[in-house]
């Protein structure tokens, strides 16, 4: 049995495919992993984004139980001693609308 000569350019050319196919496999392995990581990534951060605005509606509703104006009045009368306005203490002031 004769073997025939595989030529240098041949044997060149199967090594340039072989790590060519390597290089493409390993690439796409790759972009397959960014994408699994950065859809992880998405998730949690859409889920810290739902727990955040909880927290901002939580505050709201905090903010605006502690601006009621029952709150306040209460707060001046008691706490600071005010009392209301006396007819004399009031000023009026004549207000043009503006155009």
């Amino acid at each position: 049995m004769i073997r025939k000569k595989i030529s240098k350019k041949l044997i060149i050319l199967g090594i340039v495919g072989a790590l060519s196919a390597i290089f493409i496999l390993t690439f796409y392995i790759w972009h397959q992993m960014e994408s699994i990581r950065i859809g992880y990534e998405i998730g949690e951060l859409e889920e810290r984004l739902e727990t955040l605005e909880e927290e901002v509606k939580r505050l709201q509703t905090k903010k605006s139980a502690l601006l009621s104006l029952e709150r306040v009045e209460k707060i001046a009368k008691k706490e600071l001693k005010l009392a209301p306005a006396k007819k004399d203490q009031l000023i009026y002031e004549d207000f043009i609308p503006l155009p």
